[in-house]
């Protein structure tokens, strides 16, 4: 398959340190990047990469044919817009947009365009998890009743890291929110892909407990599919990275799938299966070296030049985010509401 030509809007920490190594490592081409801030330029130019200032220079680079956005939620829209009247190929990360409006406006560019868009829910791309997935379809888990999720950091409002000392994830008008905003969508994905049918309803409460800035710094989420399966979800940037913080469960009439330390940004962790009939648990294997953003990296790059764009949709993903705007206006009310 010939190498796909990248850019990258926005070289902060994630797209330095992650994504584009899994471009490198899945033998693609790091073409160009644009960033307003000059040092994050440099270094791209020391990978031998393109530097630009604008999005606009970066989409009118004939080098580059596939774009990486990786900035801040509010300028996801203008990005993508930019890009798709381009005629570039998108990978966005997630949320769509800080707002429900911009994430519909958003879609809408890209479907008018008809360009091929994926938002970076990683996560389902993890190897781990997508042996819960295959576990599910084949039936060993019998009739599957939840979800449960927890995912969790710590993020005081001091954090910078990689980021120019601008913790743009607590201001609540470029991120849209907190915890919830940034760490739920990838469990809402998540759950719809590894049930094999979306969330149907969700409600959420939120906290403001620990952390001293506007936005949460925790939530709780549940949600139902259609057919009755449930999910449970708790998001968190009040969680010392000291604790256990991040797992994964699905459960079913025929046993329990767990995964320790999968979600998140590194390849590995550990998953294992308890059978219902027997109480034992056993381990499942899976590819630990594999990180889940070269995964995506190599399914976009399939979709790309086959033109097979099943594993993407730009529909599923406004879907998630119209249920993550279901989520805070159903906090917003639990937060008005009188308790005894």
């Amino acid at each position: 398959m010939e190498p796909v030509r990248w850019g990258i809007a926005g070289f902060g920490w994630v797209a330095r340190d992650f994504t584009a190594p899994a471009m490198l490592a899945a033998g693609d081409r790091l073409a160009a990047v644009c960033d307003p801030d000059p040092a994050a330029r440099a270094h791209a130019t020391a990978l031998g990469a393109a530097a630009h200032a604008t999005v606009e220079e970066l989409a009118a680079d004939p080098a580059v044919e596939a774009v990486y956005v990786a900035t801040p939620n509010h300028l996801h829209r203008p990005m993508v817009e930019a890009l798709a009247r381009a005629g570039k190929a998108v990978l966005c990360e997630k949320p769509l947009a800080h707002t429900l409006d911009d994430a519909a406006a958003l879609i809408a560019a890209v479907e008018r365009e008809g360009i091929l868009y994926g938002t970076a829910f990683d996560q389902r791309h993890h190897p781990a998890h997508v042996a819960m997935r295959d576990a599910v379809r084949a039936g060993r888990l019998g009739t599957v009743t939840a979800v449960r999720i927890v995912y969790a950091c710590w993020l005081g409002s001091d954090w910078s890291a990689g980021s120019g000392g601008d913790n743009w994830r607590v201001d609540a008008a470029k991120a849209g929110g907190g915890a919830l905003m940034d760490l739920a969508p990838h469990g809402l994905d998540l759950a719809g892909f590894l049930l094999g049918e979306p969330l149907a309803a969700v409600a959420a409460m939120t906290q403001s407990r620990v952390q001293d800035y506007a936005v949460d710094d925790g939530a709780m989420l549940m949600g139902a599919t259609a057919s009755g399966a449930l999910a449970q979800l708790h998001v968190a940037y009040n969680h010392p990275e000291t604790l256990p913080r991040r797992r994964l469960e699905v459960v079913g009439t025929g046993g329990l799938m767990a995964a320790e330390n999968t979600m998140g940004q590194d390849a590995g962790g550990s998953l294992t299966f308890t059978d219902a009939a027997t109480g034992r648990t056993e381990p499942v294997p899976f590819d630990g070296a594999l990180s889940p953003f070269l995964a995506q990296v190599r399914a976009f790059g399939h979709a790309l030049r086959s033109g097979d764009r099943s594993a993407f949709s730009g529909a599923r993903d406004l879907a998630t985010m119209r249920l993550l705007d279901a989520a805070y206006r159903s906090a917003a009310a639990h937060t008005t509401a009188s308790f005894p």
